[in-house]
């Protein structure tokens, strides 16, 4: 069968057919009819042990499998037979220079495959391609469960990685891509955060569900936790017992400022944000080898605030980034400030950051709120592109407080399920920052979820995006 990967032939014949009304699709033909065959590699046929086979024309006019052929597989190593018929026994070598060889785990290393570059235990599994990429002996296996029964409160890095579905750990040395670190920190990547200001969690509050496994990562200005939710427990976002905050503090992450000019930058026609230093921040900082046949990754990410809807278009705004640091230089290119956690409108050169100000200007990716007027503690305006509350519902942002802008306004508001991408180069270590923080002062908190990392076999556009199933 001829299977395609990435628009090549990943594991396909050069189907040699003999039998005159044969096709490459193999059939139809004459009934009793036969015909010669060879499915592997072409110019492996006759080299090694690789030889054709014989295929028969059935009763309903198909052509059967080829019949005792032997085509390439992976080099044994040890048997002193040249198992991918490629003029070499035993060899122990990287022809198609993917970094591993093929005693090293490389199942395709040159004639085995019709992309051995894209093959290797360096990869990741692409699912719905029907084959094995990672040559672990199963074809599409990339759905790995590996977040369940992570307990709530955890402060482990790994429990996160694990909770936003990033399943398999590496090290520095090993070829196979995976998780090599995962640490907390504070924004500027020192200290270590409050440690209610993250969670693992199967729900936030009754309407927001993982997209990705059974859990989902929280992190947030506050405490992580919807109302009921203990280990972290519930905290109300405006209300907070101190205007102190949870007592952390740090610098903003120095390379996102430094890129920015030494400002935050905030949404077209909303005022700068104030104050020099992150307030109650917390950082979830990944070290990922990536997959030798990655070009991207995405994942999904949901912002709530209860800076919405007095603070929308202030400089009092809470910041959620992605910051990724990759060596990547192509096209589309990763933003100049790493932080793919922003929206540009189609045809627009505007950068919104994810946020409460994506509910300024009508972006229509701020939709979990109640419409009407915004912006009036900063800078006054309306939206009208709320689509409901379903996903407020249990998180204390849906209690209602008429008279904060609007007679119909709630505690908060959120963006809904986004979903946020990022380009990387094929086998390279990169470095994923997910942060949140408060902004000129440590009241009205936000918080934020992350789920469902997935690699891809092609490039991205860079940034964020309403979620797509």
């Amino acid at each position: 069968m001829l299977v395609l990967f990435g628009g090549l032939v990943a594991c396909g014949p050069a189907a040699r057919h003999n039998g005159g009304d044969d096709t490459v699709e193999g059939g139809p033909c004459n009934p009793g009819a036969t015909a010669e065959c060879y499915t592997g590699q072409d110019a492996t046929e006759g080299v090694g042990p690789c030889k054709g086979g014989t295929r028969t024309c059935d009763a309903g006019g198909e052509w059967s499998s080829c019949l005792g052929e032997i085509v390439p597989t992976q080099e044994a190593c040890t048997d002193g037979v040249d198992n991918n018929c490629n003029g070499s026994i035993d060899e122990d070598e990287d022809r198609d220079m993917d970094g591993i060889t093929t005693c090293g785990g490389d199942c395709c290393d040159s004639t085995e495959c019709g992309s051995p570059a894209l093959v290797n235990a360096g990869a990741f599994d692409a699912p719905g391609n029907m084959f094995d990429d990672d040559c672990n002996g199963v074809v599409d296996d990339t759905q790995l469960l590996c977040d369940q029964g992570l307990p709530s409160g955890s402060l482990n890095g790994m429990d996160y990685a694990k909770a936003i579905d990033l399943c398999q750990t590496a090290t520095m040395t090993e070829k196979k891509w995976g998780v090599i670190s995962a640490t907390f920190s504070l924004a500027d990547g020192t200290g270590a955060p409050a440690a209610p200001a993250q969670s693992i969690r199967d729900h936030f509050g009754t309407g927001v569900q993982p997209r990705g496994g059974l859990s989902m990562a929280l992190l947030s200005t506050g405490h992580a936790a919807g109302m009921g939710d203990i280990n972290p427990s519930y905290q109300d976002f405006e209300n907070t017992p101190t205007f102190n905050g949870n007592g952390k503090s740090s610098a903003f992450p120095a390379d996102f400022l430094a890129a920015n000019g030494g400002n935050l930058p905030n949404a077209p026609g909303c005022p700068d944000p104030s104050g020099s230093m992150a307030m109650d921040p917390t950082m979830l900082t990944l070290t990922i080898r990536v997959p030798t046949n990655a070009k991207s990754f995405k994942l999904a990410t949901n912002f709530f605030s209860s800076e919405f809807p007095e603070f929308t278009c202030s400089e009092y705004n809470d910041f959620f980034v992605v910051l990724l640091d990759s060596a990547y230089n192509g096209a589309p290119a990763n933003p100049t400030d790493k932080n793919l956690a922003f929206y540009s409108p189609m045809g627009t050169t505007m950068k919104y950051p994810v946020g409460v100000n994506l509910a300024h200007g009508n972006t229509g990716l701020f939709t979990q709120c109640a419409n009407g007027e915004t912006g009036c503690a900063g800078n006054p305006g309306s939206i009208s592109t709320c689509t409901g509350t379903a996903q407020l519902m249990g998180t204390g942002l849906d209690q209602p407080t008429p008279g904060s802008c609007d007679a119909n306004a709630l505690q908060g508001g959120g963006t809904g399920w986004l979903e946020t991408s990022g380009n990387v180069n094929p086998g390279e270590i990169i470095k994923l920052r997910i942060a949140i923080w408060d902004t000129s002062d440590q009241i009205l908190d936000s918080i934020a979820m992350v789920d469902a990392f997935q690699w891809s076999v092609e490039a991205s556009q860079p940034g964020t995006v309403i979620f797509r199933k």
